[in-house]
């Protein structure tokens, strides 16, 4: 037993590194635009880092908090080690009693009003103090948000990563919302496609983590998702490649020799977003799940946040 705890910190170290003798601290920012859809935004930037480095907006799932889902997922720590800010919308109780983002809202899915338009302030703010190339994810709801930013600002993110989330354009109402969720909707990549508001890409590359046994969100909604996207690079939904990570499959649609959608199927897992606490990245709590293999890192690497 003891042999083996050596083992894992020694991977630990490899991957993440040392920590560092003085870390920064999730913290409030204030001020930055009109806020129409009246979030907090939170930030967490490494002590001393450069200007330029990339930008990952990540966001909670319902009944989740800015702080404790940067943490929990290991997103602060990967910060830490690579080298990037990281910004941390929070919705609000006036807005959602469940504190879920309104993902199947119009007023906060559509570009310029709402929710959306809180979220790309922030990261107008974070580019304008700073950073460089934006990258979203986000967990349920926060996933589902994150549909929402990549459809409507495609031109902010350059990747994106969805984690039990839904598609673009899924739901209009809250009863809309709950069919979606559970048993899913089941459109043509061209159907859902055409949710996009009409403009043309270029389009971030996509990855979905969704695991076999979510009954919150039903695990059809991956393969939605995958429509969506690939409908709008204008490939197939058939996948170029498939694998294993970490024993789970992995397939990897492709366009010119570069993966622009990637999904993650997470065998067992129920609702909630995958980490490997024993290598360092993140920890278990409710809805982040110890699966050996933690979604924060396998997004990093597509990004290049370690380059």
């Amino acid at each position: 037993m003891r042999s083996a705890t050596i083992v894992l910190a020694l991977l630990a170290g490899l991957l993440f590194g040392a920590a560092p003798a003085r870390a920064a601290a999730i913290s409030e920012v204030t001020g930055f635009g009109s806020n129409p859809g009246a979030l907090k935004m939170y930030r967490y930037q490494p002590d001393g880092l450069a200007a330029g480095r990339p930008v990952v907006v990540a966001m909670h799932g319902c009944t989740q908090d800015a702080r404790g889902y940067g943490t929990a997922t290991g997103w602060t720590r990967l910060a830490d080690r690579w080298g990037f800010t990281v910004v941390l919308p929070e919705q609000q109780t006036t807005n959602n009693y469940n504190r879920c983002f309104n993902w199947f809202q119009a007023q906060d899915t559509t570009r310029g009003q709402g929710e959306a338009a809180s979220i790309a302030q922030m990261v107008a703010r974070a580019q304008a103090d700073g950073a460089g190339t934006a990258y979203a994810s986000g967990l349920s709801g926060g996933g589902a948000m994150t549909s929402v930013m990549l459809a409507t600002y495609p031109e902010l993110f350059a990747g994106g990563g969805i984690v039990a989330g839904l598609p673009y354009g899924c739901a209009t109402t809250v009863v809309d919302a709950f069919s979606c969720m559970n048993p899913g909707k089941n459109l043509t990549p061209a159907q859902w496609a055409a949710k996009v508001p009409a403009r043309s890409g270029p389009w971030p590359t996509v990855a979905v983590f969704h695991g076999t046994a979510d009954y919150t969100v039903n695990a059809v909604n991956k393969q939605e998702i995958v429509d969506q996207w690939t409908a709008l690079h204008g490939i197939a939904a058939t996948p170029t490649s498939t694998d294993t990570v970490a024993g789970y499959p992995h397939a990897v649609y492709a366009s010119g020799g570069r993966a622009v959608v990637e999904t993650y199927t997470i065998t067992g897992m129920g609702h909630g977003q995958p980490v490997d606490p024993a290598t360092g990245c993140g920890t278990a709590t409710a809805y982040v799940l110890d699966v050996k293999l933690c979604a924060a890192y396998r997004l990093g690497l597509s990004w290049g946040l370690g380059s």
